[in-house]
């Protein structure tokens, strides 16, 4: 097996094609308001409208990066509830209030009426932008990180490669390319494309995207509801829950899909820990507001970790879950995982905010019309692999893609640029990667590999060897020559 550094110098050398081009972001430095989620005592909501004075702590969040000025696919008429509101204030005025995740999950994936349901906002014309959306770059890159655990694994027979909540399909569609750029590399490889999708409208999205729309519903088994083949030939498979992609060796990929999960907020009080929860309001009609459960609740009986020092706390049960399957299936099969998203490392606490047309959003308001997100806790995704993988990160976007060789890259696309437009589009969207003022610092890179892909192959003979570890692309430094 070749070096490390060997193997990127030829992907780098592999990768030198144009590529197509991907308008940048001009918003600014990409970042709202940090203050703009919920309404603690003397702040208010986006919009404008007081919030009760919860004693919630105003904790900095890196905010969804923006651009452009988008519109929506549904027409709201202003001070009118819309559709999923009148649901939830019938619902709460029946039952009584309800936790902030089970709010987040009618909001975003509402069979009828939610965000991401009806097909989410994601590129310029939408709610948010993200780094794939921005830069062919952010994909590629990516695309080598597999092939290069690929190769470091000892280059198994075949893999899946696992993506959860693809968006509109442009990270799949540039790692596909960088495959295809390497297939004399992966010619005996068997590889396949599996997709973990909810949305109706983003899956019909993706398909046009990867296979031109030559897609077909999979009758001969039943855990995938779509299938088809991609422009370079190879098989593409839509599911609606990760429990039903097949087992074996698997690569899997969740860039920004972990934040949109539900998450639970707690507050300390002089009582005890108090679960945050959603409710109608009495004094404004057909609005909804944060108040403290009475007393404790389930989810704070459970969630809450007895050496817990902050005073406001959010946890996502469902990134929990899914962490477990994957550290399991990794244990069990063999592959790695790669988490992009935004987040902290268990020192946040107020982060729960909205989107919409590339501005912060009352994440109270018009429910099913605006984009909900939190940062991720990686301190939680790490314990709650339980041992099962070794993890690496949270890294920093711009020291994993710095790692990954962007620099290279970029040089090459600007070599092979040959009008000015172009070239100022390429450093346009390399500033917003890796500045860290604006995607840079706000994303992090975070792993999961089996225990054994952090031990030299040497140690299994000799247990007293001293041969360096292979490192770990993105998360060690390269020597690109």
């Amino acid at each position: 097996m070749a070096p490390l550094p060997s193997r990127f110098s030829l992907f780098a050398a592999a990768l030198a094609v144009a590529g197509r081009r991907r308008l940048p972001c001009h918003h600014g430095n990409g970042r709202p308001n940090p203050h703009a989620s919920l309404g603690a005592a003397g702040r208010q909501s986006p919009s404008g409208d007081p919030r009760p004075p919860l004693p919630l702590p105003t904790a900095p969040a890196a905010a969804r990066t923006c651009s452009g000025a988008g519109g929506r696919a549904e027409t709201e008429r202003p001070g009118e509830p819309t559709a999923l509101l009148r649901h939830l204030l019938l619902k709460l005025r029946a039952t009584g209030p309800v936790t902030v995740a089970e709010y987040m999950r009618e909001a975003l994936t509402n069979p009828g009426q939610g965000y991401y349901t009806r097909g989410g906002g994601i590129g310029e014309s939408g709610d948010f932008v993200t780094s794939p959306e921005i830069s062919q770059i952010f994909g590629e890159l990516i695309g080598i990180w597999y092939i290069s655990e690929w190769i470091a694994m000892g280059k198994p027979k075949a893999f899946q490669l696992v993506e959860l909540g693809p968006g509109r399909g442009t990270l799949t569609d540039d790692i596909l390319r960088v495959f295809h750029q390497l297939a004399s590399l992966l010619s005996k490889c068997d590889v396949s494309i599996h997709l973990v999708e909810v949305s109706p409208k983003l899956s019909e999205t993706q398909a046009l995207m990867l296979t031109g729309g030559k897609v077909q519903p999979n009758s001969e088994d039943k855990s995938a509801y779509m299938k088809g083949v991609s422009k370079t030939g190879i098989p593409i498979f839509w599911y609606r829950d990760i429990q039903d992609v097949p087992p074996g060796y698997s690569f899997y990929l969740a860039h920004e899909f972990f934040d949109a999960l539900p998450i639970h907020k707690f507050q300390r009080t002089e009582k005890g820990w108090r679960e945050v929860l959603v409710d109608v309001d009495p004094e404004v009609p057909d609005h909804l507001r944060f108040v403290l459960s009475p007393s404790s609740t389930p989810a704070t009986e459970n969630f809450i970790q007895p050496e817990e020092r902050r005073d406001h706390v959010e946890v996502c049960p469902e990134a929990g879950v899914i962490i477990q399957r994957l550290a399991c299936r990794i244990e069990k099969d063999g592959g790695a995982a790669l988490v992009a998203d935004y987040g902290h490392d268990g020192t946040k606490t107020d982060t729960f905010r909205g989107f919409r047309n590339h501005k912060p959003h009352d994440v109270l308001r018009a429910p099913g019309t605006a984009d909900l997100t939190a940062d991720v806790d990686y301190s939680y995704l790490r314990k709650m692999t339980q041992g099962r993988t070794a993890t690496l990160g949270p890294i920093k976007q711009r020291e994993f893609l710095k790692n990954m060789g962007i620099d290279l890259r970029l040089q090459v696309l600007l070599q092979n640029s040959h009008d000015t437009q172009t070239r100022e589009q390429l450093l346009q969207s390399y500033d917003m990667l890796m500045n860290p003022e604006k995607m840079g610092d706000c994303f992090n890179f975070f792993a999961l590999l089996p225990h054994q892909r952090l031990l030299h192959p040497d140690k299994k003979h000799n247990p007293e060897s001293k041969s360096p570890v292979p490192p770990v692309a993105g998360f060690d430094e390269l020597l690109l020559k």
